[in-house]
């Protein structure tokens, strides 16, 4: 049976993921963070806990998240985000810019890939740095 919270697969088979395929995948990545970080930050109320996720994981917060971490990701983790970046979306939700849109790709490509080769850790670490701001702020 695979254990698939624990998920680690070689770079042969990363390889074959699409980048949009380890978006998907880094899009729930960076969901269950952000909703582990309000319920542990007390932020866990109904209405005002759907808000505060929503307003961290749309486009443009991810965005101003990935610029954050942008100058700490090592060569192989920026070749990573570039790919995602550069991924064949065919729409881009109104709600959002191009640009936008694309460094969240972008970063959830990368948040997919890490959490595939098991990088809890690092993961962990990037994330802390993406929400250092919103820590001060409570």
């Amino acid at each position: 049976m695979n254990d698939y919270f624990s998920l680690h697969l070689e770079d042969d088979q990363i390889r074959t993921i699409s980048s949009i395929g380890l978006a998907h995948l880094g899009d729930a990545v960076y969901e269950l963070l952000v909703r582990a970080y309000l319920c542990a930050h007390g932020r866990a109320t109904g209405k005002g806990l759907h808000r505060a996720a929503v307003g961290l994981v749309k486009a443009s917060a991810q965005a101003e998240r990935a610029d954050k971490i942008l100058p700490l990701l090592t060569d192989e983790e920026a070749a990573v985000y570039k790919r995602g970046r550069n991924a064949h979306v065919n729409t881009i939700p109104h709600s959002a810019s191009r640009s936008d849109y694309l460094k969240a790709t972008a970063l959830e490509c990368l948040l997919g890939y890490l959490y595939l080769h098991g990088e809890r850790e690092r993961i962990n670490c990037l994330f802390s740095v993406m929400m250092e701001e919103d820590e001060h702020a409570t």
